[in-house]
């Protein structure tokens, strides 16, 4: 398993993310893979109907809960398996790879992305990593996977503005792992899930404990969460994977 040392969770707005139980003023507390408006799953209309709970002014405890650096090896994430290494899955993320670093060349100037549609998710929050999410590309991307269009930009925050990292690609979380090697070869990176997560009642939503609720809680069974009033999701968001182009071994450009 490869370590990721940063978990953002985005990908663009987290109602069309979730399929149907977290409300659209809720994804201010929750999610930090910037812009999950991407309609992921077929349930977005659920998660429309849902009435508030959390505010703005509250998200950064979760962001911060969230955004912590740690390898992703806890029980609130799925990997997909890492298959066999082959030459053609090789020559095929090295294609991917190209496409996608002729693409972000432009961007180094994170003008240039906001200028695009990207969009800073959180600029004042204090993260690792931050995420500059193309809501219509993340659209896009629950239908169709293009090298040359990802989801989000990840830029580092230097005393100038921000310097170009890499990269985020998303799928939807109803995507088999199959579906997912069509996209990028599971012989040479692994996608991510977040998983088991129990989101705190919207009563409780403005006070809610976030050490406990969430994507880094401590609650990690369904009968915990029910025990709790909580709201209990097995699968949070869609898939992610992070991608580094600008790195000088497949391992690191692929590392998590």
């Amino acid at each position: 398993m490869r370590h990721h040392r940063h978990c953002m969770i985005v990908a663009v707005v987290l109602p069309f993310l979730l399929g149907g139980s977290v409300s659209p003023s809720e994804s201010d507390q929750l999610h930090t893979h910037a812009g999950d408006r991407l309609s992921l799953d077929n349930t977005t209309h659920e998660a429309e109907d849902e009435d508030g709970g959390l505010h703005e002014h509250h998200s950064q405890e979760a962001v911060t809960s969230m955004t912590a650096t740690h390898a992703h090896m806890g029980p609130h994430f799925r990997w997909t398996t890492l298959r066999r290494a082959n030459p053609a899955d090789q020559q095929r993320a090295a294609e991917i790879v190209t496409a996608l670093r002729n693409t972000l060349e432009p961007y180094r100037n994170y003008r240039k992305a906001i200028e695009d549609g990207y969009e800073p998710f959180l600029p004042n929050v204090k993260q690792t990593h931050y995420h500059f999410t193309n809501k219509w590309r993340g659209l896009k991307s629950a239908f169709r996977f293009d090298a040359k269009q990802p989801t989000s930009l990840i830029y580092k925050k230097t005393v100038d503005g921000y310097e170009l990292e890499g990269a985020m690609y998303t799928a939807p979380k109803r995507a088999d792992e199959n579906s997912l090697n069509k996209r990028i070869p599971l012989s040479v990176a692994q996608w991510h899930a977040h998983v088991n997560v129990c989101l705190p009642p919207k009563r409780d939503g403005q006070t809610a404990d976030w050490k406990k609720f969430g994507p880094n809680g401590t609650i990690l069974t369904e009968t915990e969460c029910n025990a709790m009033d909580g709201r209990w999701m097995p699968q949070l968001f869609g898939w992610m994977i992070h991608v580094y182009p600008f790195r000088d071994s497949s391992e690191q450009i692929w590392m998590h």
